[in-house]
């Protein structure tokens, strides 16, 4: 019977795979300029905000902080106030407590990259604490880590379709389907008898981790 794939021996699969396990974070009273200078010194865009056994309670980056420079020879109108209301705000903010983003986007890390990936899309964010079931922080995980599925090796890719694509669709001996793969794009070639099932396996290609591309040249055998 075939192992079951892991990530020590194949792509990464979950968040847990390519998080950064050491976390900078600050608590609620870290003021501005603390905030600003830990940024600069570890390089980050975002810090997660903790308290008590590190739950994670919000997140300050760099857009958080951003309205004090924005606002600091300029005061809006009213209609201006109205549409910037909330990074009005921020810019008299002098603490983590007041600056931060709540409650914070977080995933956990047994999801997976496409899960985390969509998340991040969707609330237009750069980073995102990684947290526990009882929501402490494990790690951080950058759209950076989630291109790491795309380093995955080829032929990594090849064996994985051959077994979960070709193997599962077709399987039968009369059909010979070859899978290639050049830097993350698959090609299916070959006869099949049932061409229905085309759209399948380039839907299920696709979803292989690593995979940029599919190119199908799949064609019906002539078979009744």
């Amino acid at each position: 019977m075939q192992e079951p794939v892991t990530p020590a021996n194949n792509s990464p699969r979950t968040v847990g795979d390519v998080m950064t396990h050491t976390v900078i974070s600050i608590g609620r009273a870290a003021p501005f300029k603390e905030i600003v200078r830990t940024m600069e010194q570890w390089k980050v865009s975002a810090l997660p905000v903790v308290e008590g056994e590190g739950r994670v309670v919000g997140v300050v980056s760099e857009a958080d902080l951003l309205p004090k420079e924005e606002f600091r020879d300029h005061t809006p109108s009213r209609i201006e106030q109205m549409r910037v209301l909330d990074a009005l705000i921020k810019s008299g903010g002098v603490t983590a407590d007041e600056l931060m983003t709540a409650p914070a986007v977080t995933v956990h890390a047994d999801a997976s990259l496409a899960q985390a990936a969509r998340t991040m899309a969707w609330y237009r964010i750069k980073r995102m604490p990684v947290v526990d079931a009882l929501g402490r922080l494990e790690g951080v995980v950058s759209r950076s880590d989630l291109l790491k599925v795309f380093l995955r090796e080829d032929d990594d890719i090849a064996e994985e379709v051959r077994r979960t694509v070709v193997g599962q669709l077709f399987a039968s001996r009369r059909q010979e389907v070859r899978v290639e793969v050049s830097e993350g794009i698959v090609t299916l070639a070959g006869a099949i008898a049932d061409t229905s099932l085309i759209p399948v396996a380039a839907r299920l290609a696709r979803a292989v981790e690593g995979v940029v591309d599919v190119d199908m040249r799949l064609r019906g055998d002539g078979s009744p």
